[in-house]
């Protein structure tokens, strides 16, 4: 069933909203300070939010949008099959879109750091620095912290490593990290234990920041590229063992979320949640998550898409990677949704079936197919047919005006990776249980804390 914006002028307020978002399967357990009963908050701070140190006034929806396509383009290298673990280690350095304010240490120091489910390990620069890119906050000082610990060469969190990104120091008996990006960015430092403070006031879940000891991250001495100066490191939401989620699974229950919202005029942030998310009254579905390697990504089974009412089985005659189950990774740092190639051309022609309006070219030449806008268009309804979980995405899911008269479809091919990009997240509650292997859709009014 097709989904109509009634006119010009709601279509072009709904779509600016788009196009200002560009958004192990063993446990290895540290120790930690407590259990949350329900879980607690922290907010994601879009790269293209008013609230972002990296936003522009200059920069117009459509320069928006077309740079976090770009980086879309640039991030999916990474999870790509042909890149080495190292590569697989991390995030690449240009992609991210959601940053989150952390504290480290004790006395805690404000960590500005890119929020990522593509990434295991937390880094930070620190010092003393051998080599860094610059940032606007002050780099970490181990030294003034009284709760810093270096971990040991063969102890647990220096083995959780890949054997290509961990060093020993022989001489000091300290175990270090070595991070390489496809961009020739990188990362080097020591695996350290810390105190992190994590978390805001909030009446439904609890009424302080919340504080826990001993949690590995990468405190980093060398580090270069092209990171972004507004932040200082990386913080690992993905599903390895030394992620901050796998890290405080018992805490928290195994159990994270996130509701992510276009940066809009208001300046409303969006919500990571640790723990269990507060009830809704919307109905959820559920998709198992699949253990594949590498484990830092969180894997599901695509079946097929709908185009309002016509069902397009995925993957079908493809000897690709589509049929497999666990075929697309879901990702929280990827603007966009990229599909298997052969499959798209499937999909491409029931839109231009379904939708009654005349078919234009991207002038950038970038994105396809896009639509003469009018007040009389509709939209068709996407459905994506997960193992076990119809996930219904509305127009401004899925679609993007990038004229003032053209609208275009925001999903795009693939050669060899498919993954569920933040666009098509959008208006969720998306939540991960890593104990019972799940990941959850439930529609959502993300300007709302939850």
């Amino acid at each position: 069933m097709a989904s109509t914006f009634g006119n010009c002028s709601v279509l072009s307020s709904v779509v600016l909203l788009i196009m200002c978002i560009c958004l192990t399967q063993w446990l290895l357990v540290f120790p930690v300070a407590k259990t949350i009963p329900n879980g607690f908050s922290v907010d994601l701070i879009h790269r293209d939010s008013p609230l972002s140190p990296l936003y522009s006034p200059l920069e117009t929806p459509f320069d928006r949008f077309y740079n976090a396509y770009n980086r879309s383009i640039s991030r999916i290298n990474r999870f790509r099959p042909s890149y080495s673990k190292a590569v697989w280690s991390d995030i690449m350095a240009s992609g991210g879109e959601y940053f989150m304010n952390i504290s480290i240490g004790t006395p805690p120091v404000l960590v500005l750091g890119i929020a990522d489910t593509g990434s295991d390990l937390t880094w930070v620069q620190c010092k003393p620095c051998e080599e860094c890119y610059q940032q606007k906050p002050p780099l970490f000082d181990s030294m003034k912290s009284s709760t810093y610990k270096s971990v040991q060469c063969g102890s647990d969190p220096c083995n959780a490593l890949d054997s290509s990104d961990r060093v020993c120091d022989q001489e000091q008996n300290t175990c270090k990290y070595s991070y390489s990006y496809g961009d020739r960015s990188f990362t080097r430092g020591n695996v350290a234990l810390e105190k992190f403070t994590i978390g805001a006031a909030n009446s439904t879940r609890i009424d302080s920041p919340v504080s826990f000891p001993n949690i590995v991250f990468g405190c980093g001495h060398k580090n270069g590229g092209t990171f972004d100066y507004v932040g200082s490191g990386i913080i690992g939401l993905g599903g390895g063992p030394l992620s901050l989620v796998k890290q405080l699974s018992k805490s928290i229950h195994g159990k994270f979320s996130y509701c992510l919202q276009a940066p809009d005029s208001a300046a409303k942030s969006s919500k990571l949640i640790f723990g269990t998310a507060t009830d809704s009254d919307a109905v959820s579905t559920s998709t198992p998550l699949v253990d594949r390697d590498p484990s830092t990504y969180y894997y599901v089974t695509l079946e097929a898409i709908s185009v309002g009412d016509k069902k397009l089985a995925y993957g079908r005659g493809s000897a690709s990677l589509a049929t497999e189950e666990g075929n697309i990774i879901i990702d929280s740092g990827t603007t966009l949704t990229f599909l298997e190639s052969e499959f798209y051309n499937s999909l491409e022609s029931a839109l231009e079936e379904a939708i009654e309006a005349k078919r234009v070219s991207d002038p950038k030449g970038l994105l396809s197919p896009c639509f003469e806008a009018n007040k009389d268009m509709d939209l068709p309804i996407i459905t994506f047919h997960f193992s076990g979980a119809d996930v219904k995405l509305q127009p401004w899911n899925t679609f993007a005006r990038v004229q003032d008269h053209m609208v275009c479809f925001t999903i795009v091919p693939s050669n060899d990776i498919a993954i569920f990009g933040n666009l098509s997240q959008m208006d969720f509650l998306v939540s991960y249980d890593l104990e019972e292997r799940s990941v959850s859709f439930t529609p959502t009014d993300c300007t709302k804390n939850h």
